[in-house]
């Protein structure tokens, strides 16, 4: 369920009590309907507080962007409930909400019609959204299947935080920028977060969800592990990897580990 109204300062904008979400896979006859069922969320309970980022971590197969799709309903629950209470902004996808053969200007129009602004607040946060962007205005009427993926990124994470969110969902599209638009993109989300909004963020980048997380919830096989600080939370997921046969590489744990910022974010919270 969706809530339009924001949420009171006591109410969680994201409330989850009990989440199931299963897939039916296919046979091997390639029908869907006598396939088997597979859990990828497993009796979830979750509460994310306004000006909170929540982060998301766990491998791959974990249910980390199965969790995201729901709450931006474009999956229903199988079984439990879910509410969500505001306006919800979704960078689950590059491409979502956007035609390939369309000019950016274009998706733009549409993009933000389908996030749930009509046409006056768009075109009064046109130019905002254009030059936090920073791209040439001459790209903007070229058609989307000309941008690399950093432009659609600019594009996209532009629009999403100008609809000014109750609820952003962000899985993993900062990977994809240039360094200085990552900076730029991480300091409106913390804007946004001061701002009331409630923030859920899936990545594989440890350090950055040590350093900008509130609180950190790590998935395995469909299921919660672990919910609470992110140092606590990370040091969980590297000691013990969320699925069986799918280790932490060696080389992210070096990162992790060996990054000033993480160990500031320990000093910072008495963590040894």
């Amino acid at each position: 369920m969706t809530d339009q109204a924001r949420p009171e300062a006591d109410e969680p904008s994201v409330a989850i009590d009990g989440l199931w979400e299963a897939y039916r896979t296919r046979n091997r006859l390639g029908f869907r309907r006598r396939g088997r069922e597979h859990w990828a969320i497993r009796g979830l309970d979750l509460a994310v507080p306004r000006s909170h980022v929540l982060g998301i971590i766990g491998s791959n197969g974990s249910g980390k962007t199965t969790l995201l799709q729901v709450v931006a309903g474009v999956l229903p629950p199988t079984r439990g409930a879910l509410t969500v209470r505001g306006r919800v902004g979704s960078l689950v996808e590059l491409s979502a909400g956007f035609h390939r053969d369309l000019t950016g200007r274009e998706n733009l129009m549409i993009g933000g019609v389908l996030l749930g602004l009509d046409r006056d607040e768009i075109h009064r946060r046109h130019d905002d959204i254009i030059a936090f962007s920073g791209l040439d205005p001459e790209a903007l009427d070229w058609p989307l299947a000309a941008y690399s993926a950093g432009m659609g990124l600019r594009l996209g994470f532009s629009l999403v935080v100008h609809t000014e969110p109750d609820v952003l969902l962000v899985d993993e599209v900062l990977a994809v920028g240039d360094e200085a638009f990552r900076r730029q993109c991480i300091e409106r989300v913390e804007a946004l977060r001061d701002g009331g909004t409630s923030v859920m963020l899936v990545s594989h980048d440890l350090e950055l969800i040590v350093s900008h997380c509130d609180s950190v919830l790590v998935l395995s096989a469909g299921e919660a592990v672990f919910l609470g600080d992110p140092v606590a939370a990370v040091a969980h997921h590297l000691a013990a990897p969320a699925d069986a046969g799918d280790e932490v590489p060696a080389s992210e744990q070096a990162m992790y580990q060996g990054s000033w910022r993480v160990q500031a974010s320990r000093r910072r919270r008495g963590v040894a």
